[in-house]
């Protein structure tokens, strides 16, 4: 998701953990620009609430009687053939389902969605296609039908090993569950499977963060997510520390306990490729990092975020509103932007230099501003190039405060 200024403010910014970059619009001219085309398609339901979080996602009581998840996936399907009739002929090479919790259509929902991207355009036949999951929503057999519909990558939601720790967050699943449903995911035959980590929450020890990565490390995993804890206005963790049941996230704490996820990752053979992400070599998320080079992807569902050939656009974000719509063949789409030429520089330079590739110092409006950051330790030349640029150790800690500088 696109950071707001006041994001931009905290350590670390969590983007790219959904349908990142919001602010999207339309205006498609079938066929035009780039031939490739990433999915993301978000299912916005939920068991229940975790109290850290502000995504758009209903629980069933929340929804009653308006929005039933049976059936939902065709209503997902509608906005898929909508989208082929406004890009026309693409291949689609990455898949991605988030949420939410995905996996509460069943295997049987999410491959109808899939089958219905496959009808729609092209899909390449080495597409990553991935899935969001709870640990506690799937057993084995879900896991291999998955697999068997066609997902090949599968992503969970662990966020910890500490009891503690899941207690604050509100989170269902044991500490063990995670980890189980990961090595199951292997068993059945997924080629990658990632580990979603929260690091910072209020009453967490270096020892229970220490646990929770090396839970991740025996869990046979190619990929970690690792995002510091935010607390978002509006939800009932912010409602807790606003009370002073709980204590704020401290951002020297934050700092620590990601260089210690950094150095037990690194250690164990994982690289950084993208400020908050690690994986072994070949299991980076091709999805995300369709988001951070600013490729095309359309956005499916209540919410979902899109981007294609420069135009920007978000949809409505109930799924009553949405299937609604769907159902009147009338398009979800909420609003639209369109950046202009600065406002584009800004962002190339915010979401480029989060990656471990860098950035092309040429893409600085100033490229002069970069010297100051180089000699401060925070920036360093690539070694195989020059001419790019690349957020040192410590300057990953503060990769929001140099952006804001190089663009300012």
């Amino acid at each position: 998701m696109t950071p707001t200024p006041d994001e931009l403010n905290r350590f670390p910014v969590q983007i790219g953990r959904n349908s990142p970059i919001p602010a999207q619009f339309r205006g498609i001219e079938p066929g035009s620009g780039s031939t490739r085309l990433g999915v993301y398609v978000h299912v916005p339901f939920c068991s229940s609430r975790c109290g850290y979080c502000d995504f758009n996602t209903y629980t069933a009581a929340e929804l009653g009687d308006s929005v039933r998840r049976d059936g939902f996936a065709d209503v997902l399907a509608a906005e898929v053939g909508m989208a082929a009739a406004s890009v026309g002929a693409r291949t689609v090479d990455t898949v991605f389902v988030g949420g939410g919790t995905p996996t509460l259509l069943g295997a049987d929902g999410l491959t109808r969605i899939l089958d219905a991207i496959r009808g729609a355009f092209e899909l390449a036949p080495d597409a990553e296609v991935t899935t969001e999951a709870n640990p506690d929503s799937v057993d084995e057999r879900r896991l291999a039908d998955l697999r068997a519909g066609g997902f090949t990558r599968i992503s969970f939601g662990m966020q910890s090993s500490a009891p503690g720790v899941l207690a604050v967050l509100d989170r269902t699943h044991t500490p063990g569950a995670s980890v189980a449903a990961a090595r199951a995911a292997r068993r059945v035959g997924f080629e990658h499977v990632n580990l979603d980590l929260i690091y910072g929450t209020p009453g967490e020890s270096d020892d229970d963060l220490r646990r929770s990565v090396t839970d991740v490390l025996e869990a046979d995993v190619d990929h970690v997510s690792a995002y510091a804890l935010i607390v978002e206005e509006g939800t009932p963790l912010a409602r807790r520390v606003r009370r002073g049941e709980i204590a704020a996230p401290d951002d020297e704490v934050m700092a620590d306990r990601y260089l210690l996820v950094d150095d037990l990752l690194t250690g164990a053979g994982f690289t950084w490729y993208e400020v908050s992400n690690w994986s072994r070599p070949g299991g980076e998320c091709r999805h995300n990092l369709a988001y951070w080079h600013s490729d095309d992807w359309w956005g499916v569902g209540p919410g979902a975020h899109s981007h294609v050939d420069g135009v920007r656009w978000w949809n409505v974000k109930h799924p009553r509103t949405y299937a609604e719509r769907l159902g009147a063949d009338a398009s979800p789409e909420q609003d639209r932007e369109v950046l202009g030429p600065d406002e584009r520089i800004v962002e190339r330079v915010m979401l480029g230099l989060r990656l471990a590739e860098g950035l092309p110092l040429a893409a600085l409006p100033v490229p002069e501003r970069a010297e100051p950051e180089i000699e401060s330790g925070l920036l360093v030349r690539a070694e195989a190039a020059a001419d790019r640029l690349v957020l040192t150790r410590q300057g990953r800690l503060l990769a929001d405060a140099v952006v804001r500088r190089l663009v300012a």
